[in-house]
């Protein structure tokens, strides 16, 4: 694994542009862009961004995925789909085929094996075992949680699924979430940070604290990317 830490004052232009150069990238050498989004205020103007900028990015060969979901329904102002829809899709007019969204208003075990069953679909159908994402994109937690991953839950300890639904007491609700085995199978991972969150969080996740499931984010044989902002 190759890290890199971004420590940035332009933290929306400097990630907006990170993602498309990676998407050019992928474009280039596989002539698909595969991307998971994470959801949240943090890379809300990100997408905006991106939606303003990427004119020549070619959607009908890029697929977007969640790297978890809340348990609601798509329209709901929780629903991190809602999210990027309104502050990407729809401006970026991105084509339905190139969005595979969590379907957050089911039962959520049924959901998160629909979702991983999709995946593992498209993996087969290009001579892979296992889904690999380009770019994975991820959140820091007040409590050091990333993706739906929160310290104490079952989720943490998945080794072979790669998609589940994890409870979380804190809140008394259900979550649809990746695992490790899923994030740490991508190429690239990238965690966007804005620039109100704690320092002191933020370096004790640096340093390997194990307390903290963000830290468990190694991806294997990719790159891992802490995009910063100051």
């Amino acid at each position: 694994m190759n890290r890199q830490i971004i420590r940035t004052k332009s933290f929306v232009t400097d990630a907006a542009n990170f993602i498309l150069e990676l998407a050019h990238r992928a474009l280039a050498e596989r002539d698909q862009f595969r991307i998971a989004l994470s959801g949240g205020n943090t890379p809300r103007l990100v997408y905006a961004q991106i939606a303003r900028v990427a004119h020549d990015l070619p959607w009908e060969r890029i697929l977007i995925t969640f790297g978890d979901e809340r348990c609601v329904p798509p329209d709901s102002e929780q629903s991190n789909y809602r999210m990027a829809r309104e502050n990407l899709f729809l401006a970026a007019t991105v084509p339905e085929k190139s969005i595979l969204r969590m379907r957050g208003e089911i039962d959520p075990h049924l959901a998160a094996q629909e979702y991983q069953d999709h995946l593992d679909l498209i993996a087969t159908q290009r001579g892979e075992q296992i889904y690999r994402h380009d770019l994975i994109l991820l959140g820091l937690g007040d409590d050091g949680h990333t993706a739906s991953l929160f310290p104490g839950t079952s989720a943490l300890e998945e080794a072979s699924r790669r998609v589940v639904a994890n409870f979380i007491p804190k809140f008394n609700s259900w979550r649809l979430t990746f695992t490790f085995p899923l994030i740490n199978h991508a190429r690239s991972v990238c965690f966007l940070v804005g620039g109100g969150k704690n320092a002191e969080l933020i370096e004790r996740v640096l340093a390997g604290d194990s307390q903290y499931p963000a830290t468990r984010v190694n991806p294997s044989a990719g790159e891992l990317t802490w995009l910063i902002g100051q």
